[in-house]
């Protein structure tokens, strides 16, 4: 197999990180990832969950340099971990975190910051190149037995899949390329958006990244106005609705990265002017990878990544070529315009039949979220044997809308969906809520979460007369 960088270094004296304001140099990346590779266990997988996304990378760079994988699963709770482990028994883990060190029943390395002396930092010449078919990641997903379900990642696919996404991202910025540009990411690097699209692009794509995770709106503005310019925002649509609607004075910035949930054009439209630079969308899955971008106020058409190919359509569509080496289904229901656009339906999983009509969740939610007032929202299809006895089952919207008259929630809203939904979709209740039961990190809704706290609200409403 032939060699891939594990940095694309460029100037080994330029920043791959900020920390409080000081810069962490590629040059000292290296000799951290050759300091901590000697300290490891002899044997892997390495779950990685160090807060910091410097100590991240550079536990990610020394796992590699020891041949062993970086585990990914969707969360680390005991039930997860214990799956783990009985899928990799030689699994361990490393943390910056006496608390999560406590919590974890697995063996644990310590991340010590004392890594690379001086000497060693101002010695450090070159990467060694790391193996292309190196297994350098396994994404775990929830199979529908609960038991995680491993996809590999192999370094040389990770490598061009984030060069590819590295030159899209330029491109909307319209530069040559990253170097310079300073990332600051709500998404952590544990979760797969976040490992490419803030570590990997900075490892590959000569950026640099903020090492901290800035959640509530007063530390993302916070953290945008200490990163340097050119500088990105990568984020997820649930951080940045709660970001414009915060009322934060937000700092111009030079790009907007999202994914993990389309975003709406309104949303979009705001976003490009509250921080005066355009958006850029990511469409990915874990089977392949992130596919295709899009500028999402020009259209609803995604435009795949260079080398990559489409066929298909519907609920059957296919992607290969680039780091996509075997035709690889999408989990989405597409229209493929041809073989390098397609505009997204939704997903192949979340489909919906009601009176022989079918749409998607994805779909509705999509026009939930586009109402005026309404900050956040989500339609829940209840099982057919909690359908109140109803002849045809309907979905029930929950909605997160304060500013809206609560007495009148039920009609502004339904009047607004009755303007973009065909009438079988439409909501038997809606019902308004404080807060959706979302992940902190992505921002996504689970679905076997999502529908027991769904059963739990519609029960507590119903208690409560």
């Amino acid at each position: 197999m032939t060699g891939e960088p594990l940095l694309n270094a460029g100037d080994l004296d330029a920043p791959l990180a900020w920390r409080n304001g000081r810069a962490l140099t590629r040059r000292q990346y290296l000799a951290d990832v050759e300091a901590l590779a000697a300290r490891l266990p002899a044997q892997g997988p390495m779950l990685n969950i160090t807060g910091d996304r410097y100590r991240f990378a550079v536990a990610l760079g020394a796992a590699m340099r020891c041949g062993q994988a970086n585990l990914m699963p969707p969360n680390h709770t005991a039930d997860t971990v214990a799956r783990l482990r009985a899928l990799f028994p030689t699994v361990y883990a490393i943390t910056d975190s006496p608390a999560h060190a406590a919590q974890l029943d697995l063996p644990i390395s310590r991340f010590d910051d004392a890594l690379a002396s001086a000497t060693q930092i101002a010695a450090q010449r070159e990467a060694t190149p790391i193996d292309a078919g190196l297994l350098a990641a396994q994404v775990l997903t929830s199979g529908s037995t609960g038991a995680p379900v491993p996809h590999a990642k192999h370094w040389g696919g990770l490598v061009r899949n984030t060069e590819a996404g590295a030159r899209r991202m330029a491109q909307q910025m319209g530069r040559r390329d990253l170097a310079g540009v300073t990332l600051v990411a709500t998404v952590p690097a544990q979760h797969m958006y976040g490992f490419e699209s803030s570590v990997l692009v900075a490892l590959l794509g000569g950026a640099a990244f903020e090492v901290e995770r800035p959640f509530y709106p007063a530390d993302i503005a916070a953290a945008l106005t200490r990163a340097p310019r050119p500088r990105v925002l990568v984020t997820t649509p649930f951080h940045l609705r709660a970001l414009l609607d915060s009322g934060v004075a937000l700092p111009a910035i030079d790009l907007t990265v999202c994914a993990t949930a389309p975003l709406t054009p309104q949303l979009a439209a705001r976003a490009e002017a509250a921080l005066a630079a355009p958006l850029m969308e990511i469409y990915g899955c874990t089977e392949a990878g992130q596919v295709a971008s899009r500028r999402s106020t020009a259209g609803a058409e995604w435009q795949v990544y260079d080398g990559l190919q489409l066929s298909g359509d519907g609920s059957e569509s296919l992607v290969q070529g680039g780091h996509v080496p075997q035709p690889t289904p999408l989990a989405d229901v597409l229209e493929v315009v041809d073989a390098t656009h397609f505009r997204l339906l939704g997903r192949s999983n979340d489909l919906i039949n009601i009176a022989g009509k079918r749409s998607s969740l994805g779909h509705l939610n999509f026009h939930l979220n586009s109402i005026a007032g309404v900050q956040d929202g989500a339609f829940w299809l209840p099982p057919e044997s909690d359908a109140a006895s109803a002849a045809v089952v309907r979905p029930v919207a929950f909605v997160v809308a304060p500013t809206l008259a609560q007495a009148a929630l039920h009609e502004t809203v339904l009047a607004a969906l009755r303007q973009r939904l065909d009438a079988a979709f439409l909501p038997r209740r809606i019902v308004a809520v404080e807060a959706l039961p979302r992940e902190a990190g992505t921002g996504k809704l689970p679905v076997a979460a999502f529908g027991a706290w769904a059963e739990r609200t519609l029960a507590a409403q119903r208690s409560n007369g």
